[in-house]
């Protein structure tokens, strides 16, 4: 599976939604272009990032190129309607399109999400296929009767999607662990590459190293880990899991940049090589809403970081002990 993601990491589109601000076009579009001419060769993108803006963006950004160049990811679950819904303030994509967005996790309501993902990408195929946020944190108490529903809706259509050649591989799409660890104990879903987003990061990574990297190893089902950054503050934002990030939250991160400084690496670049070190990682998926974030993402990628700072980090328990580090040999 690792040799479908040309490169470390990819590029994941949210923030191209209008997800927390309003981004000019060109500016979408310069970020797009950005990625490219940096390497990536992965985009992943959902109809939920904006009601379908981040779809629109990266097929406009990428119809000029060849698409056998590049992997393309997107998610089912939703899909739009004609009616117009206006977004409450607060909400994730408050400045995205008002177009209302159905969740329905059913076989129909997959593929119809699918042929309108197809449209707005302006391409007659994807790569991969996640079943999008099929988890506590959007469904509340009703996450495991949404996750049966899928399970013989979406899950057998995405299945027989792969069989018949149509994509390449499907799984989760979630900020949750518990959907991955359900799916990979069932035999006839057999996700073959999973996003998990905001879950294995140096910030937050117990669950995910405790409930779903050993067995997915394993059972060699590939992880995209989504969220290097959760949501912004380790990148120096003020969001965590898409929420403005508490002050207990923002202590630890000054924690660990204090550290970080001391070793004369940026926080950035730890937070990404933490989350690419674990074998079970096939690529991460930073978001970005401006062009020189690109670069900064790529600089990180590149950073020699000295062992000792790993050291500091495990021994003042900042880090879990379990965790595979990106030592350097020196």
């Amino acid at each position: 599976m690792k040799h479908f993601i040309q490169g470390k990491i990819g590029f994941g589109t949210a923030p191209l939604g209008n997800m927390f601000r309003e981004i000019p076009e060109e500016e979408a579009m310069a970020t797009v272009n950005a990625a490219w001419d940096h390497g990536i060769r992965y985009f992943d993108t959902a109809p939920f990032y904006g009601a379908g803006l981040a779809e629109i963006r990266l097929g406009e950004a990428l119809s000029n190129r060849n698409r056998d160049d590049y992997v393309l990811s997107t998610k089912v679950g939703r899909y739009m309607v004609d009616e117009k819904e206006e977004a409450s303030k607060g909400e994730l994509f408050e400045h995205g399109r008002n177009n209302k967005v159905v969740t329905d996790y059913s076989g129909d309501a997959t593929l119809r999400s699918i042929e309108q993902s197809l449209e707005r990408l302006k391409t007659d195929r994807l790569d991969f296929v996640y079943v999008h946020d099929i988890a506590q944190d959007f469904h509340g108490d009703e996450w495991l009767a949404q996750f049966e529903t899928a399970r013989t809706g979406a899950f057998r259509e995405l299945t027989r999607l792969r069989e018949e050649g149509v994509i390449q591989s499907w799984g989760l799409g979630v900020n949750r662990v518990e959907p991955i660890e359900i799916a990979m104990e069932l035999e006839e879903a057999n996700p073959d590459l999973c996003l998990m987003a905001g879950s294995y990061t140096l910030l937050d990574h117990e669950k995910a190293l405790q409930r779903v990297l050993p067995n997915a190893n394993e059972k060699g089902l590939s992880i995209i880990a989504g969220g290097p950054y959760n949501s912004g503050v380790l990148a120096g934002g003020s969001h965590f899991e898409y929420q403005k990030a508490s002050e207990e939250m923002i202590a630890r991160v000054e924690k660990l940049k204090s550290i970080a400084q001391r070793h004369n690496i940026s926080i950035k670049a730890a937070a990404l090589q933490f989350t690419l070190a674990h074998p079970a990682v096939a690529a991460a998926i930073p978001g970005a809403s401006r062009p020189e974030r690109i670069k900064e993402d790529q600089a990180a990628l590149d950073t020699v970081i000295p062992n000792e700072f790993w050291r500091e980090l495990l021994d003042r328990e900042l880090i879990s002990p379990e965790a595979p580090l990106p030592y350097n040999k020196q």
